[in-house]
Formats: C-alpha cells, sequence, structure tokens
C-alpha cells in the first residue's frame, strides 16, 4: 500500500504541473496553444517511429509535416491541412510498399496518429467558444483516468481486457464513465451549453469509453513493441503517448462531430 501511494504522489507531482502548462495554454489559445500541440505530436511521433523501430530517416520528414499541418491548421486551414496530411501518408505508404519496407508502412499510421489530433485540437481551439470546448474535451479525459483510477483500485473485480492491460477492469471503466459523464454536465452548465443536462452526461460517458479504447489501443501497441512505456520523457509517466492515449481519439470525434453538424457548433456557442 506505502508503495501504490508513494508512486501516486510522484505521478502526482509530474502531473500537476504539465496540468497547469496545459490550462495556461488553451487559455491563451493562438499561438502558444498550437506551438504547445505541435511540441506534443512531435514528440508522440519519435515515440512512435522509436516504438516500431524506425530509422530517423523516416522520422524526421514526418516531424517536418506534423508542424506543416499545425501550422496550417493554426492559419485556420485546416481542410488544407487534412489535404496535406492525406497526400503524404498516401505517398508514403506508397514507397514503404514500393521499397518492401515494412517501418515505412508503420510511420504512415503514426503520421495519422499524431496528425488528426493535431488538427482537431487547434481547429477546436479556434472555435468562438474554443476556451471552453477543448478544456470540456481534456476535462472529460482527464475525469475518465482519475474516476477509472480511484473506482478500479476500491472496487476491483474482473478485468476489462487481461490480455492488453492487466490492472484495467469493468469497476474502472464504469467509474471513468460515470465521472466523465458527471464532468461534462457540470462543466457544459458552467460554460452556458445549451444542451440539457441528460445529453451531456450520455456523451461524456460515451466519450469516456472512447477514451478506454484509445488507452487499450496503446496498450495494444506497446504489448506488440514488447515495451512497457511509450517513452521515458516523463518520469513516473512514461511517454507523451501514455499520457494522451485517451485524448487523442476523444479529440477527433469532437472535432468531426462539430465539423460535420454546424448545427452542433452554433448550439455550442453561448
Amino acid at each position: 500500500m506505502a508503495a501504490a501511494e508513494s508512486a501516486l504522489a510522484a505521478r502526482v507531482a509530474v502531473a500537476l504541473p504539465l496540468l497547469l502548462v496545459a490550462i495556461a495554454a488553451i487559455w491563451l489559445g493562438g499561438l502558444a496553444f498550437s506551438l504547445l500541440v505541435a511540441l506534443g505530436v512531435c514528440l508522440i511521433l519519435w515515440e512512435w517511429g522509436a516504438m516500431h523501430n524506425s530509422p530517423a530517416g523516416w522520422r524526421l520528414p514526418g516531424l517536418l509535416l506534423l508542424l506543416a499541418i499545425t501550422a496550417q491548421a493554426h492559419l485556420g486551414q485546416p481542410q488544407h491541412a487534412l489535404a496535406l496530411l492525406a497526400i503524404v501518408a498516401a505517398l508514403t505508404l506508397i514507397a514503404a510498399r514500393l521499397a518492401k519496407l515494412p517501418a515505412g508502412r508503420r510511420l504512415t499510421a503514426g503520421l495519422l496518429y499524431a496528425g488528426l489530433p493535431a488538427i482537431a485540437l487547434i481547429t477546436l481551439r479556434s472555435n468562438p467558444n474554443g476556451f471552453h470546448l477543448v478544456l470540456w474535451t481534456m476535462g472529460i479525459v482527464w475525469a475518465t483516468d482519475i474516476f477509472a483510477y480511484f473506482a478500479g483500485r476500491a472496487i476491483g473485480g474482473p478485468k476489462l481486457w487481461p490480455a492488453l492491460s492487466p490492472n484495467k477492469t469493468w469497476a474502472g471503466l464504469i467509474g471513468g464513465m460515470a465521472g466523465a459523464a458527471i464532468v461534462a454536465a457540470i462543466y457544459g452548465h458552467f460554460a452556458a451549453f445549451p444542451q440539457r443536462w441528460p445529453l451531456l452526461l450520455l456523451i461524456g460517458a460515451g466519450l469516456a469509453a472512447v477514451a478506454q479504447s484509445g488507452d487499450l489501443f496503446e496498450s495494444w501497441l506497446k504489448r506488440r513493441a514488447g515495451v512497457k512505456d511509450s517513452g521515458r520523457i516523463l518520469a513516473s509517466h512514461g511517454g507523451v503517448m501514455d499520457r494522451v492515449d485517451g485524448l487523442i481519439p476523444v479529440a477527433i470525434l469532437v472535432a468531426l462531430w462539430a465539423a460535420l453538424q454546424p448545427f452542433a457548433t452554433q448550439a455550442l456557442i453561448p
């Protein structure tokens, strides 16, 4: 028990400053937020490449691509950023197959894994109500992780998917969904979202399940690669991918929902 509490304290000590930096960047928006996103996704791609043994010669052009698409998204051109990402990813895949280089094919997936959430987050922040949209999105993911952790430890019970993540339980999943639902509803009310609280509860719970699926997907990647963490850049936390694996699919879904349903975007603007 003492060891577990010590490990939790170490994780909190690292997570709290990162949390404050993230909230400050979200609050400032603009270039500060775009630079933070660019840094994060470049680290994600580097970790992805290292996990899949992709040579640096393949990763460096990928980093330049991520910088280019984040710049386009920052300039209010998400469609151009998506087109550039799709074209380069397709060309990389074709070149890798012609050259029979598995590392290149894996890096193609990494470009999408890092590039799509970059465009999604920057586009969400550029919304007139972008501060609340991004913080609401991240708050749901944070609540999922926190409530899942404590519910899993307190209740225990059957494992969710022991082959991928031996520590995750069904109780943790349900606790995470409940916590995310509450946060989504409370923050949505605070931010004057017009959706009624039952709908916000459902959205929060659904996005929590999506966040957990992102966590399991990264666990599957690490199992295949034979590594415990995606990297070592964050003490007690592993790599950047280990911290944002749930945010990646949630951010993409929220941004896609807003883009495909203009009435939804308008509905979220007080």
